[in-house]
């Protein structure tokens, strides 16, 4: 199988239903976010200090589901392949709501706005948590164009929502294990 295709060559891609939209299509967005937001969990894990190797399996299962999101988002609604591309379920964000609790017992309470930096997984954490929060965004978009009212997306829709809370609380977390302070923010 060939890598190119040439099928995207005038700017429209195929969802996995079939149906040929324009690659800036809210729809594809979604899915390219989410696609970049996996890429990002990549990085993390490249960087990911040894005293942070608890979190390899958990980010394995978070890029996984990432995998699922990006299938659900690629397919139409209507297409009867979108029930083999199920939502993720609300066990998925409650997985995701036990690890912050987990990380969260370990951390000093935060008492103010912190500024993004700090060990170079930290970092990666914070720009994977943006990236996560306009996926979300884009597939806000996508459902209120859609015919549907969203219940077929509330899975991924609080998975996203959460995973954007545990990479901000992984990012603390790496700074930490790593005895790297969080930069306060100050206002002028």
């Amino acid at each position: 199988m060939k890598i190119y295709t040439g099928g995207g060559d005038r700017g429209r891609t195929s969802l996995f239903s079939g149906e040929r939209l324009f690659k800036d299509d809210a729809r594809v967005e979604a899915y390219g976010d989410v696609d970049e937001l996996n890429s990002l969990l990549g990085a993390v894990l490249a960087v990911l200090p040894d005293d942070c190797r608890d979190k390899i399996g958990e980010l394995h299962q978070i890029q996984s589901d990432l995998f699922r999101v990006g299938a659900c988002l690629a397919t139409s609604g209507e297409d009867p392949s979108f029930k083999t591309t199920r939502d993720l379920p609300l066990e998925n964000a409650r997985f995701l709501e036990q690890a912050i609790d987990r990380m969260d017992e370990q951390l000093p309470r935060l008492s103010q706005f912190i500024l993004p930096g700090g060990h170079p997984a930290a970092c990666w954490s914070h720009v994977a948590r943006c990236v996560c929060r306009r996926a979300e965004r884009h597939t806000v978009r996508t459902i209120r164009q859609a015919s549907d009212d969203g219940k077929m997306y509330s899975g991924t829709l609080t998975y996203l929502n959460r995973l954007s809370d545990y990479l901000f609380v992984l990012a603390r977390y790496c700074n930490q294990a790593t005895r790297t302070p969080d930069t306060p923010w100050e206002s002028a």
